[in-house]
């Protein structure tokens, strides 16, 4: 099954459950204004607010086109009002369009599966690289200086989803939700399997310890050489 990932700043977005239509998934998830929490799989449509709490939505709009994961992304940007004006900044800050709220799930739906055409196909030729690490999800292979990884699905996605924040401390509760787990839930306990399976892989091919844990808190992907 396919996903298309429908990102919102508004707060409601956690509340929103996923949609399913044929072979089409439609993943609703928060968008904060360091960018998604959760890995990035397949093309996005992003909603973001005229207002946010810490940041404008225009400045919102210009951090998505300078983000790797998202500069590919279809963005609408939430009026408050419709004003002629406010819809030409939202456009010259790189918003693809344009809608006045407040929105509902209806709406957003609506609005992605009309857009369908055109951004239904999966960015299959993404090549995340990262000093030796190479992540390419359309061979769905992970390669160390030209060496490949073995891994299984969950410890690969599990890397891409490091490779798209090295250097940060992440929980095994952001793992889990980044890596769409929690239904039905998993032990946290889960995640230090995986964790054990990666850092393997990792060794075999001479990349070192490269996850490192940060006790009582989780786990980081040191990207320095």
């Amino acid at each position: 099954m396919r996903t298309i990932n429908i990102f919102l700043t508004d707060p409601i977005a956690g509340e929103l459950p996923d949609f399913e239509n044929g072979e089409m998934r439609y993943a609703f998830a928060r968008l904060y204004s360091d960018g998604p929490r959760r890995l990035v799989e397949g093309p996005v449509c992003a909603f973001v607010d005229w207002v946010m709490e810490d940041l404008s939505g225009l400045e919102m709009c210009r951090r998505l086109r300078c983000d790797p994961r998202l500069d590919e992304a279809h963005i609408t940007i939430v009026l408050e009002q419709d004003d002629a004006d406010d819809k030409r900044r939202a456009l010259r800050a790189g918003a693809d369009d344009y809608l006045v709220g407040p929105v509902d799930r209806t709406m957003i739906l609506d609005r992605v599966m009309a857009l369908q055409g055109g951004i239904g196909q999966p960015r299959i030729n993404e090549r995340l690289e990262l000093g030796a690490l190479l992540v390419d999800l359309a061979a769905l292979q992970a390669r160390w200086a030209g060496q490949p990884l073995n891994l299984r699905p969950n410890e690969f996605r599990l890397l891409h989803f490091f490779a798209q924040h090295p250097d940060r401390v992440l929980t095994r509760t952001d793992l889990i939700e980044a890596l769409g787990k929690q239904e039905p839930p998993i032990d946290e306990r889960t995640v230090d399997v995986w964790i054990g399976r990666l850092r393997r892989a990792l060794r075999i091919v001479g990349a070192g310890e490269r996850v490192r844990t940060v006790r009582s808190l989780g786990y980081v992907y040191d990207s320095y050489e």
